[in-house]
């Protein structure tokens, strides 16, 4: 079952007006040098004020302004175990592992309803989830390279699926798919990222941050996908996740997958899911009970990262990486959906 737990609150103290940003850096989908599972064992503890400057964010709105907010964070507990990992199997250096068992999603009576059509595409490439009636979660690769916002991130749209008729709308004799997926394009109205992408680990982009939200400048009318706090592996049944996203190598279609989890670190989940750039930035859940109730509930608990390349031993292994949604991060994403921390006390 999902535990409940007490969430630190993360307000904000000052916010300042910065330069609007050049826009002109190219978007890049698969990062290098990031910290991984070695770097990570050897990080140390984040201190309270150290959390408090990666947790401050940035801002930047529909018409090119830009601000940054710096934020106190209240009722934290420090952990003082590190970054732990548990056991490491060995890699394949591709993004498809073995056999290909990512499911194109094609029936319409999937696409049109929960959870699938929470998945959305971003304009410069990459996936999404609905986390509100106003509010996307993706990762921050897709709007910023760690100097710069990405070109095509100063007028960015979110495609929500639906379905159109092939052809001419005229309804085929014995057709049995009633169509395609298309996209109905909404625009963005401002995009939050945190200051933690920005700062990177020893001058590279700090993967452990790699998550952005979007709000919406319309709302939308679609069942959305709950946040919930990120479980250890040993918690979840089967290490289980699953996430859905537009694959750059399936186009025009929404795909589907499930896995086992490998690898865990204090912010990361090192996984085998199959996937393709384009499904970077989807929102990635798993099913547990509520208490006392009997109904299973999915939530997200991680934004999927992509395909990245690491130094362990000394030598570059890949891995698929999701940033895992810690009580910390909960709390700052819940932050952004609703303007204030009373509705983020319970994770």
């Amino acid at each position: 079952t999902w535990h409940l737990k007490k969430i630190p609150q993360i307000v904000s103290e000052r916010t300042f007006s910065l330069d609007s940003p050049k826009f002109e850096a190219k978007p890049k989908l698969e990062l290098n040098s990031v910290c991984g599972i070695e770097c990570q064992r050897k990080l140390p503890v984040p201190s309270l004020s150290d959390l408090k400057d990666l947790l401050s964010y940035e801002t930047v709105f529909e018409n090119g302004t830009r601000t940054l907010t710096e934020v106190n964070v209240l009722g934290l507990v420090l952990d003082p175990a590190g970054n732990t990992t548990t056991g490491r199997s060995s890699r394949k250096k591709r993004q498809i592992y073995g056999t290909d068992s990512r499911f194109s999603i094609y029936d319409k009576r999937f696409l049109t309803n929960f959870p699938f059509n929470t998945a959305v595409k971003i304009s410069t490439g990459c996936s999404g989830i609905l986390v509100s009636p106003k509010h996307v979660l993706t990762a921050a690769h897709c709007l910023h390279n760690g100097k710069d916002y990405v070109k095509g991130s100063k007028r960015l749209r979110v495609g929500l699926m639906k379905m159109k008729s092939r052809g001419d709308g005229r309804k085929r004799k014995g057709a049995k798919r009633n169509g395609m997926p298309s996209f109905q394009w909404t625009r963005v109205k401002s995009t939050h990222i945190p200051k933690g992408w920005f700062k990177g680990v020893s001058g590279d982009v700090a993967l452990d941050y790699d998550y952005a939200v979007l709000e919406l400048k319309r709302p939308h009318k679609r069942k959305y996908m709950e946040l919930g706090i990120s479980p250890a592996i040993k918690m979840m049944p089967g290490s289980m996740i699953h996430f859905s996203g537009f694959d750059n190598d399936r186009s025009g279609q929404l795909v589907y997958r499930f896995c086992s989890i490998s690898d865990e670190s204090n912010d990361l989940f090192y996984q085998y899911c199959d996937a393709e750039p384009g499904s970077t930035g989807s929102g990635v859940y798993l099913r547990l009970k509520e208490p006392n109730k009997k109904k299973w509930k999915r939530k997200i608990i991680a934004v999927y990262s992509g395909h990245q390349w690491m130094d362990v031993n000394g030598e570059q292994q890949d891995y698929n990486v999701a940033v895992r949604i810690t009580p910390l991060k909960y709390a700052q994403i819940c932050f952004w959906i609703h303007g204030n921390d009373e509705n983020c006390t319970q994770g």
